[in-house]
């Protein structure tokens, strides 16, 4: 942790003039309006590919349209001006997530980060700034204390609202923070959790509310389109129509309790090929961490999580999506 702390000296304070987004009460505020984060995770890596590529971009805004998604959320930031000014254009806004250690490309532990955002602040197409991912699953990459994360969290929110104070900083927590998340890391705005618990994601919202008035949004949550087993109700193999059932019901409880989140990110846009095995084949497997809430068999089948497939195919799932968020109206 100690290594990225230097470089940032020599940061001075300045403003973003292209979006104010702000919390007032239990609502996000973009630019004087009120805002929900109808919300996908987009991480689009071609089929045979190991790396994220937007060559797909205009046919996936397309679809994004479609679906009522009006905000992205990506595990690492967008140095294209390009595609950014696609997704403002499409009236798609953009989540920026911040890993700790990317070999110095605009991560934490290098300080570039900063960079970043003094680069891009005044574009209108960036929501929010994102530190980390689950990170709390992992002690190991922080000389097995998680704590270091949580401080290293604290001082480079610090830094970002010096450096642009018209965003929200937040982070994407493995389920509920700790208490000594919430007291190191008092800095950030905003906190976004992975909630997978099953298909019953508002069991959060009284332990939040128990521990933290701050604002929350579901930085992930949904299910996986492949059954490691078979139920009673739902047959081993590619089941389309368990991921729908279960997104139905987790959208529908996310969305009816919209006073106590400001968005939600279904996991994910498309299909990852190149999670589990061979890139040029769709295989069974790869593992999360505290995958066991995973509906509907406990499992994260890695490959299985897209609305649509790699083929930009819909799934049952994408008119789920579709049908939840096109009728949602966080002013109605």
């Amino acid at each position: 942790m100690k290594n990225f702390l230097l470089p940032l000296f020599l940061i001075f304070s300045s403003l973003s003039h292209g979006i104010d987004v702000k919390i007032q009460g239990n609502n996000l505020i973009v630019n004087d309006e009120p805002f929900y984060m109808k919300g996908i995770c987009y991480h689009p890596v071609k089929k045979g590919q190991t790396k994220r590529n937007f060559t797909n971009l205009k046919e996936d805004l397309e679809l994004m349209k479609e679906a009522g998604i009006n905000t992205i959320r990506v595990y690492e930031p967008i140095d294209d001006i390009k595609v950014l000014d696609q997704l403002y254009d499409s009236g798609i806004k953009v989540v920026i997530g911040f890993g700790y250690n990317q070999r110095g490309r605009f991560d934490i532990v290098s300080g570039t980060f900063i960079n970043y955002i003094r680069k891009y602040k005044d574009h209108e197409a960036i929501l929010m700034w994102e530190l980390g991912n689950e990170y709390n699953y992992n002690a190991q990459w922080f000389d097995g204390d998680i704590n270091n994360w949580y401080k290293a969290m604290e001082f480079v929110a610090q830094i970002i609202q010096s450096e642009d104070s018209s965003r929200l900083v937040s982070s994407a927590h493995g389920d509920l923070p700790s208490n000594d998340a919430l007291r190191i890391a008092s800095s950030i705005q905003v906190w976004g959790m992975n909630v997978y618990r099953w298909d019953e994601p508002a069991s959060i919202f009284e332990e939040w509310k128990a521990v933290s008035d701050k604002p929350m949004y579901f930085a992930e949550l949904g299910a996986d389109s492949y059954m490691t087993k078979s139920t009673s109700k739902y047959q081993k193999g590619e089941n389309q129509q368990a991921q729908a059932d279960a997104n139905k019901i987790i959208l529908n409880e996310v969305l009816v309790n919209s006073d106590s989140n400001i968005g939600s990110f279904v996991f994910q846009f498309t299909d990852g090929l190149w999670k589990a095995g061979n890139p040029s084949k769709q295989d069974t497997g790869g593992s999360a961490p505290n995958s066991d809430g995973t509906p509907y068999d406990g499992t994260a089948n890695e490959e299985y999580w897209g609305i649509v497939d790699i083929n930009r195919k819909k799934k049952i799932t994408f008119d789920v999506v579709k049908e939840a968020y096109v009728n949602f109206d966080i002013n109605k």
